[in-house]
């Protein structure tokens, strides 16, 4: 599938068009056209589209492409306002004739400017999700389309478990994707549950962390911890049973040491009982393998408690100087999204001065990107999480970790030292697009007890 995405997308360029991948998420479009352009030699600026996005901006950035000759990629590209994007399509026409006519300087919104011949424009898109809109006709004749289907899971598995060292790779990812396929037919349907591409990923990333910890524990051992790890936090309590019986069905016989959390489970037993402190241990083990973590449960279910929790253990662990680097000072930032416009939450121009003014979130966000201390900074959303705004942080949930402004400035995060939180009490208004970018650790109020409240 990737090669022929490959032919599609320099066939695209020969005919001096864009490239339009379009397709269910987690199904490899943005990644696909970052690989295209490092094996050609091509800067690829990927960048985040939202409908705050105007035309003159979009004028920029094609200006500046046509001149240094890099390629930009347009995620969720269809959900930029109609208005602008038929803008959008006289900009890019303008381009397109002058690379046919073989130009070296060309006129470009009243502006003559020079031309490199590798620019290129390409655009990725989620049909069906909420919040998208249909192309203008004359927008889609600019650029070649070509439909993403599901990757082959079993493959990409067999692929990374071999580069993480496994030695039986190929059974094992047969064995790891049987799994998914029934967990995703046998379990309950919930809104946070997804056993997509980024979540297979997730798994094989903290199986690869696992056995380089421990190189003697057997393979079957280690991807079982590894997908119990990755999954059980998400899971109701029924499904939690029936994912563990449908493990020992296809590892029968193997039986799953205990495992010692060490002085993090010590320490937090400080501040928690036993039952909160399994989801206090989850979210640590979840942070460890996704950047952007969604706490799911009910108002008053203790998520609040649980991230609070973390966050003093590690705290005291650094106090005790702690020689694990992953356990360092925490400071959190704290806002509801929902609570203000969508300009007050990413940044907005003036409509009186014209002048750029820094949202909640972007000036939250720069602020935890310009310390120089290896002090945890986590950013958290308390409030509902809908596509009108959380999608603007897909660029940063995925391996881009870059915030794209509606102003054109790309922020790019540390993943070392910050992570986006998200306290939900569902996902019900959620794209399938961001629901696969995050890790879930679902929180129910019956393990709170009558502890925290005293």
């Amino acid at each position: 599938m990737t090669d022929r995405c490959y032919m599609t997308l320099t066939g695209a360029m020969h005919m001096k068009l864009g490239g339009a991948p379009a397709g269910p998420a987690g199904t490899g479009k943005t990644e696909t056209t970052k690989d295209l352009g490092k094996a050609l030699g091509v800067q690829c600026v990927v960048f985040n589209c939202g409908e705050n996005l105007d035309y003159k901006f979009m004028g920029k950035f094609f200006s500046g492409l046509a001149q240094c000759g890099a390629w930009a990629c347009f995620d969720e590209f269809n959900r930029i306002d109609i208005e602008v994007l038929s803008v959008v399509a006289q900009q890019l026409l303008a381009i397109q004739n002058a690379l046919r006519s073989g130009m070296d300087r060309f006129l470009f919104e009243g502006r003559e400017i020079r031309l490199q011949p590798t620019c290129g424009v390409f655009i990725t898109m989620n049909p069906g999700y909420a919040g998208r809109t249909e192309l203008p006709d004359n927008l889609k004749a600019l650029f070649r389309p070509m439909a993403m289907m599901i990757p082959d899971y079993a493959l990409v598995a067999e692929v990374m478990l071999f580069s993480e060292g496994f030695s039986d790779a190929h059974n094992l990812s047969r064995k790891m994707v049987q799994l998914y396929k029934l967990a995703s037919e046998q379990l309950s349907q919930q809104d946070h549950y997804d056993f997509g591409m980024r979540a297979v990923k997730s798994v094989l990333v903290m199986a690869g962390s696992l056995k380089r910890a421990n190189p003697d524990l057997d393979e079957d051992i280690v991807l079982i911890r590894a997908m119990r790890d990755s999954n059980i936090p998400k899971f109701l309590l029924e499904d939690a049973r029936l994912f563990n019986a449908i493990v020992s069905d296809l590892f029968p016989g193997v039986v799953i040491p205990t495992q010692d959390m060490g002085d993090l489970q010590a320490t937090m037993r400080l501040s928690a009982g036993a039952d909160t402190g399994l989801q206090v241990m989850q979210l640590y083990e979840t942070f460890n393998v996704r950047f952007g973590v969604m706490l799911v449960g009910p108002t008053g279910g203790g998520k609040t408690c649980c991230y609070r929790t973390l966050q003093q253990a590690m705290g005291r662990l650094r106090q005790q100087e702690h020689p694990h680097p992953s356990f360092q000072t925490v400071h959190t930032a704290v806002l509801n999204p929902k609570a203000v416009k969508m300009g007050e939450l990413y940044g907005e121009y003036s409509s009186l001065t014209n002048e750029w003014h820094d949202g909640l979130a972007s000036s939250l966000i720069r602020a935890a990107v310009g310390e120089t201390s290896q002090d945890r900074q986590w950013v958290v959303f308390d409030g509902p999480v809908d596509a009108i705004w959380v999608e603007n942080l897909n660029t940063v949930l995925d391996d881009n970790c870059t915030l794209c402004l509606p102003n054109g400035e790309r922020i790019k995060l540390d993943a070392t030292t910050m992570r986006m939180l998200f306290e939900v009490s569902d996902l019900a208004v959620a794209s399938p697009a961001t629901v696969s970018r995050c890790g879930m650790v679902y929180v129910p109020p019956e393990d709170m007890g009558w502890q925290p409240y005293i």
